[in-house]
């Protein structure tokens, strides 16, 4: 699953039964979820030889909260125009998946490709 958010964008995934990673290609994004979930015993691991460059390896039970904490820190009514106020340019990349997706499914009573 990816998760583009306004803390990061982060792709988890099961590999094994019950052992999750939680990746992302930043080091910040993943400190944003061990900081503000609380994540305080879980350590990230720097795979730079990976798609991803760092990763948490966690259970269910952890993707639970970390998928709680993001429902509960949704606070804005348009995610381009909450992601457009951040300082770290990810808006950019953010907008241009965006574009990917309207042409290829649709949007605005258009419909895709």
């Amino acid at each position: 699953m990816w998760l583009m958010t306004k803390h990061g964008f982060y792709s988890i995934v099961e590999k094994k039964p019950g052992e999750f990673h939680v990746r992302s290609r930043e080091r910040r994004d993943l400190e944003n979820l061990v900081e503000r979930v609380p994540l305080s015993e879980e350590e990230i691991l720097d795979t730079p030889s990976h798609d991803y460059a760092v990763r948490l390896i966690v259970d269910a039970s952890v993707v639970r909260q970390i998928l709680v904490f993001l429902a509960e820190t949704l606070d804005y009514d348009n995610f381009k125009g909450r992601i457009d106020q951040t300082s770290d340019q990810r808006h950019k990349p953010y907008h241009e998946i965006w574009d990917i997706m309207y042409e290829a499914l649709g949007g605005y009573g258009r419909p895709g490709k």
